[in-house]
């Protein structure tokens, strides 16, 4: 039976991450995020970061982008954000809702990312006055969902744009460990070294059980957030659980293992894909997605071998299916992919 590449989401929780959530729960704990797990974890991020932060745990990756992107953006107000990007096609309106109103403005992007020549002209065609919404915002997706990473310098120029502006640069970041190992950066020098002032900081679909963190690097936009995580239903009575999932997935660098282990068993199913005849590896493979385009007689043999793929896109007879590594695939069953397809295509 084959294994499921649909989503990194499919796979269960590092064990490291269960352990410390039932060591958590051995005595008492104050409430409410005055635990000494969270006070520790504000430290944590700090020395990540190598600046001052405000974090604020929560349980969703829809929660961390809608309630980073409130803090930020008025009813009146528009979000710059790719075409593709989950905030504007898969969070149900939640930032229209949490700021009560505000719109998207997607833009469209190659490889998923938005160009910094794109934003410039968007922003310059914006119409200003009361009759218009205004663009206060832009949010960008670390990985992309086209599974491509913005690279510091990408980061910067459109920061300098958004600054320019008056408008806040946000990052969904709920690959960031994936594209954070793929760059191979520091994470200072993608976010707020290049002008973002939000971070959505995601560790589910890398070994939390449900885990995220808004990361703020501005201390006026963290004023509110307090609030907004409570009236959003975030704000946990025993955050020590949210807390130390997060505190154990940083752990001596085991964020940074998993993304690793995640993207090269990537690299494997791409380069093993990619020499089969018929296929084409559509995006540039820079974390643990992989876009491959494959002729319908493969997709339908793949799956009936038991492999789960992500229907995507593509025309009927050339479907596009997206196939995810998680920080525990096993390279046995990719190489049992990569067998079957071939089994397949001859």
């Amino acid at each position: 039976m084959g294994a499921n590449f649909r989503s990194d989401n499919v796979a269960g929780a590092d064990p490291a991450i269960l352990r410390a959530v039932a060591a958590a729960s051995s005595g008492p704990a104050m409430p409410y995020g005055n635990d000494e797990i969270t006070k520790r974890l504000q430290a944590r991020f700090d020395d990540i970061f190598e600046t001052r932060t405000a974090v604020f745990p929560v349980a969703t990756g829809t929660a961390a982008n809608a309630l980073a992107l409130a803090a930020a953006v008025p009813p009146w107000g528009a979000i710059v954000c790719h075409t593709d990007s989950h905030v504007l096609l898969d969070e149900c309106n939640a930032p229209e809702f949490y700021t009560a109103g505000a719109r998207l403005m997607p833009l469209q992007g190659e490889h998923g990312k938005i160009a910094p020549k794109a934003l410039d002209a968007a922003l310059k065609a914006a119409p200003p006055g009361v009759h218009h919404a205004q663009p206060a915002a832009v949010s960008i997706t670390q990985l992309s969902e086209a599974g491509t990473a913005y690279a510091p310098d990408h980061v910067e120029a459109l920061g300098r744009i958004a600054r320019r502006r008056g408008l806040i640069l946000h990052m969904d970041g709920a690959r960031f460990a994936n594209a954070l190992v793929g760059l191979g950066c520091a994470p200072a020098d993608v976010t707020w070294r290049a002008g973002v002032d939000a971070l959505s900081f995601g560790a589910t679909k890398n070994g939390a059980l449900a885990a995220e963190a808004i990361v703020v690097f501005r201390k006026d936009l963290a004023q509110s957030l307090g609030y907004r995580r409570k009236r959003a239903g975030h704000l946990f009575s025993k955050m020590r659980f949210l807390s130390v999932q997060l505190e154990a997935y940083l752990e001596g660098g085991r964020w940074l293992r998993n993304a690793r282990h995640a993207n090269r068993q990537a690299k494997r199913i791409a380069a093993g894909l990619g020499r089969i005849a018929g296929v084409e590896i559509v995006h540039p493979v820079q974390g643990n997605e992989v876009f491959a385009q494959m002729p319908a007689r493969l997709a339908a043999a793949l799956e009936k071998a038991g492999f789960a793929l992500e229907p995507w896109a593509g025309a009927p007879a050339r479907p596009l299916r997206r196939l995810v590594a998680a920080f525990n695939t096993r390279p046995g069953d990719v190489d049992a992919l990569v067998a079957a397809a071939r089994r397949a295509a001859s």
